[in-house]
């Protein structure tokens, strides 16, 4: 029951927001009393962040089957990038936005696992896309990947510009391409060429 609670709760949240849903919200939907929930959550706060968690932990699965499934190192990107899109919106009522207004505990420390899972998974694949022939030799990794990481979180900045949802996904594919233009090979542009006529 706990983890139908979760999924349940982590679906509305992401879909309508974590400001505006409710405990009653969740239970109706689930076709169970309030008092279940708090069976199992002694209130919204806990239920937000075992929520958030556990959200971010089935997306971190979904992207480590794309890297298991195969594709070359461009490919995987254009792959994962597909997980999160709509996750990430940039407006005031977007899930992120709404995180960090009014769970900041919650919105930091996921945020603090969601670097070190883009750090983990992007040093992987530019070394591997390195092996394969698509990205150059002499890439500094590190370096590259803090770029990347730093132009898509600023893509979801609020605080910055805010764009509508079909934007938002235009402009994470725009990054993508500039950080895979920035560090490809011949071989590697003539891949992403053919990722961007299929995306």
């Amino acid at each position: 029951m706990k983890e139908s609670i979760l999924k349940k709760s982590g679906e509305m949240f992401l879909k309508f927001g974590f400001k505006s849903i409710t405990m009653d919200d969740i239970a109706n939907e689930l076709g169970i009393s309030k008092k279940t929930i708090y069976k199992y959550f002694k209130n919204k706060v806990e239920l937000v962040d075992e929520a958030t968690e556990y959200v971010h932990t089935l997306m971190h699965t979904e992207v480590l089957k794309i890297y298991e499934m195969g594709y070359n190192a461009i490919e995987e990107n254009f792959e994962s990038n597909k997980v999160f899109k709509g996750f990430m919106q940039n407006s005031d009522d977007s899930p992120v936005f709404q995180l960090q207004k009014y769970y900041p505990e919650t919105y930091k420390r996921i945020m603090s696992q969601e670097f070190c899972m883009f750090k983990d998974c992007l040093s992987s694949n530019i070394e591997k896309g390195i092996k394969e022939g698509l990205f150059r030799k002499n890439i500094n990794v590190e370096q590259a990947m803090k770029f990347y990481f730093s132009l898509i979180m600023s893509v979801h900045d609020s605080n910055l510009y805010t764009y509508s949802k079909n934007t938002i996904h235009k402009l994470e594919l725009n990054v993508l391409e500039y950080h895979t233009r920035a560090i490809a090979t011949t071989k590697g542009l003539q891949i992403l060429e053919e990722q961007l006529e299929k995306n």
